[in-house]
């Protein structure tokens, strides 16, 4: 247990009351529809919605893409809003949203009733579109590789609450800046506000349930019901790409084996896919993979060598799946065969700083350790050219984002100062670039 994280409880998330008109509009939803030019637009009126209008302007910056009047019925309405599209990429391009670029479609949506302005709702959304296609990830019909990093979303003296929502930009930013294009937000639902800044700075997010500590029906039960709200909440995001209901079987030890455990995690998939079939789904993040749209490895090898011997060009992808990982492990279930999803290598690294002069040492935990900030430099640096390096490799997430408890394996300090600059984090991130010395 020597990796496992103090318990917490209590409430993390902001909460809040809200004063009401009697109808109001209770929540909406956007699907951006990329072929075609359109965005999808749901809305749920609460209250009486006899003679209710909803209008709606969509905008970037000061220019108007739609004005629209629906009629309400039954409490809903379900639109495809087309945009003026002149076929002509160059303007395709300025309206499409990509951590490069993260152009968002401001959404003013107002509903009337006999002339009375009832409520009024500020949103945004953004043309973007996320899939797989042969082995690689797409992002607006263009493959793309992924660059993430593990973040498990603590701070030093407030837990899993961030202490203000500077902090929470900060992170997005620090991100950004040492390369990465994405965050694996592990075994924590962050608050929304999280989700606002990588949408407007432009940050991936894989977004991951927490894990039960074991497998019975009340942890079945509850799990289905949040993980429905989290999808419902969350699923407007354009920043959120992929979704991940499980990592490394944990609350399904016994995949292999039990029938029930395999049957949960195909129905978590494909309840996934049922909800929202805009994104990947991993069913299983790390190893045991029954259907999956990536397949997810972990893999903690420290040795750069090692990683290419095993991950290189003279390796067959039949080969590696006959393989059984440290553990006894194998990376996908009998019957659920690779079928050529991308391959991405989403855990690795793991590498602590623990210096021998410093207090308490011995507690420290890494999969690997650096007994000074040269040497994490260094190793750093060769781990991620190897990685940036493998054809088979899709994308990659490093562990991690910054220390947390025991664990000393970030790149930053739990208080978000980096070990070491983040030019230097960041060239290795982008390029790998062997490095032999501390100048590198």
């Amino acid at each position: 247990h020597s990796i496992w994280y103090p318990r917490t409880s209590g409430i993390w998330q902001t909460v809040w009351i809200e004063r009401v008109a009697k109808t109001y509009i209770e929540s909406i939803r956007w699907t951006p529809h990329f072929e075609r030019w359109e965005i999808g637009f749901e809305a749920f009126i609460a209250g009486n919605c006899h003679d209710i209008q909803l209008k709606i302007q969509l905008s970037v910056g000061d220019t108007v893409l739609v004005k629209d009047i629906y009629e309400v019925f039954n409490g809903e309405i379900h639109r495809c809003i087309a945009l003026s599209d002149p076929g002509i990429d160059d303007y395709r391009n300025e309206l499409l949203w990509s951590p490069e670029k993260p152009t968002l479609i401001q959404a003013s949506i107002q509903l009337w009733q006999n002339s009375q302005l009832l409520d009024e709702v500020k949103s945004y959304t953004a043309m973007r579109t996320v899939g797989i296609q042969r082995d690689r990830f797409m992002l607006n019909g263009r493959p793309y590789y992924l660059r993430l990093v593990l973040d498990q979303g603590y701070w030093q003296d407030t837990l899993m609450t961030a202490p203000n929502d500077q902090a929470l930009r900060r992170d997005v930013e620090l991100a950004k800046a040492m390369g990465f294009n994405g965050v694996r937000k592990h075994q924590k639902i962050e608050d929304p506000r999280f989700l606002y800044w990588a949408d407007v700075l432009g940050l991936l997010v894989w977004e991951e349930m927490p894990s039960a500590y074991r497998f019975t029906p009340r942890a079945v039960e509850r799990m289905t019901k949040e993980w429905t709200e989290v999808i419902k909440r969350d699923v407007s995001h354009p920043c959120i790409v992929a979704w991940v209901p499980f990592n490394e079987s944990w609350g399904v030890p016994n995949l292999v084996e039990t029938p029930a455990h395999r049957n949960y995690v195909l129905a978590m998939y494909h309840l996934t896919k049922t909800l929202d079939p805009t994104r990947p789904v991993i069913g299983n993040d790390g190893w045991e993979s029954t259907d999956t749209d990536i397949l997810a490895l972990h893999d903690y090898e420290s040795n750069p060598d090692k990683l290419r011997h095993r991950y290189g060009p003279e390796v067959k992808l039949g080969d590696l799946f006959d393989r059984r990982r440290p553990g006894g492990r194998i990376l996908t279930l009998d019957n659920y065969p690779h079928q050529g999803q991308p391959v991405m290598l989403t855990e690795f690294g793991g590498i602590a700083y623990a210096p021998e002069d410093k207090p308490d040492t011995d507690k420290i935990w890494g999969y690997e350790r650096s007994w000074n900030i040269s040497e994490l430099q260094i190793k750093y640096t060769n781990l991620l050219a190897t990685v940036n390096d493998i054809e088979m490799f899709s994308g990659f997430c490093y562990t991690q984002f910054t220390d947390t408890f025991q664990e000393a394996n970030g790149l930053l300090y739990a208080d978000r100062t980096p070990k070491f600059p983040l030019e230097a984090i960041r060239s290795a991130t982008l390029t790998g670039g062997l490095c032999t010395h501390t100048s590198c």
